[in-house]
């Protein structure tokens, strides 16, 4: 079962270089969540390397599509290259990055060359597959945060631009929904929950998980309980509650792995009786639990929809003519040619067909 996930990136990755990515709904985690809710911390606890560029304001401008593939020790792929440490493969660049701050940079790079260089978006994703004996098998989509108000030389419409992208992926029902929220605010006024729960998307949450970041900046006397209880807001794939890496300790250069301690010793601190079922390390295994359960229940219909397609081409190929011998292929080129510029003078005169052209 845990190798269905690298198999279905395999599929996905022939039906993209044919040029049918989005015909058929691979199964996935798609994470959504306003701006500065603490994603790019879940996603780096989650992949346990630091990777995502920070800063102020909208800094994800491109869907970016993450592959984690488990590498053990004695993988295959790592003994033909040869690579003790975890490594990075981009869709776009013939080139293995073991650095992951030249992974960062390779990131906002390839962000200005699809987006520009302002804080506009773009529906164009970046791929890239982590390699790690740290990881579990997991394909996810983190997005441009949503935003309720446009910053400087940003589109008037950046809002619903944000919006309409994230509705792309999230109304597709093989996708599944990592809504990040802070328990700061009142979830409530969540907007990864509200745009989840739309009646286009997910309206009785069968496939939301929600993510409750910033427990530990909560008011004193407050505690989200009820929240991680799933008393507040039921969602049927359940509520995780995660301690972010502060700014405090990313400039203090605090490990991940030192977080995470701190995370699990916070929890049994302050949620003794749900510090089990709460952290990064709990949901990391949670989100691939999941996936692979949706990804054996979808596979029926996506063996369906796969042999549709093929089916569908073989007609197609079937109505094609014979292939033609290398003698015949001068003339044969030279007589569409002439044949082109005789429909396209007619044309001209109006005195072509329709189906000519």
């Amino acid at each position: 079962m845990e190798e269905l996930i690298p198999v279905i990136n395999n599929v996905q990755d022939v039906f993209n270089k044919v040029g049918v990515p989005r015909e058929i709904q691979f199964p996935r985690f798609v994470v959504v969540g306003a701006q500065s809710v603490g994603k790019s911390s879940v996603l780096e606890g989650i992949v346990r390397k630091e990777f995502l560029p920070r800063g102020q304001g909208i800094v994800t401008r491109t869907p970016l599509e993450l592959r984690l593939i488990h590498t053990p020790k004695d993988a295959p792929q790592r003994l033909a290259k040869n690579i003790q440490d975890d490594w990075v493969e981009f869709e776009h660049k013939d080139k293995i990055f073991t650095d992951f701050n030249e992974v960062q940079q390779e990131i906002k790079d390839r962000t200005v060359a699809l987006a520009g260089s302002n804080k506009n978006i773009t529906d164009e994703p970046i791929k890239l597959t982590i390699y790690s004996e740290r990881v579990v098998n997991l394909t996810l989509v983190d997005l441009p945060g949503l935003t309720k108000n446009k910053v400087g030389d940003q589109p008037d419409d950046i809002k619903s631009r944000i919006e309409q992208l994230v509705l792309s992926y999230i109304t597709e029902k093989n996708t599944l929904i990592l809504a990040v929220s802070q328990a700061t605010n009142d979830l409530a006024n969540s907007e990864a929950i509200e745009i989840a729960m739309r009646p286009s998307v997910d309206p009785t949450c069968e496939r939301t998980l929600v993510v409750l970041t910033q427990l530990d900046l909560m008011n004193p006397g407050t505690d989200a309980r009820a929240i991680l209880q799933g008393k507040v807001i039921p969602m049927k794939l359940g509520i995780i509650g995660v301690k972010n890496r502060t700014q405090k300790d990313i400039d203090e250069g605090k490990s991940l792995a030192k977080c995470i301690e701190e995370e699990k010793f916070w929890f049994q601190t302050h949620y003794s009786e749900l510090a089990e079922v709460n952290g990064v390390p709990y949901l990391t295994k949670r989100l691939n639990e999941l996936l692979m359960k949706h990804v054996n229940d979808c596979l029926p219909k996506l063996n369906l929809d796969i042999s549709e397609k093929i089916a569908q081409t073989k007609q197609k190929l079937a109505k094609l003519e014979k292939p033609v011998l290398d003698d015949k292929k001068i003339s044969l080129c030279t007589e569409i040619l002439e044949q082109f510029s005789n429909d396209f003078r007619k044309a001209i005169n109006g005195k072509a067909k329709k189906d000519k052209l």
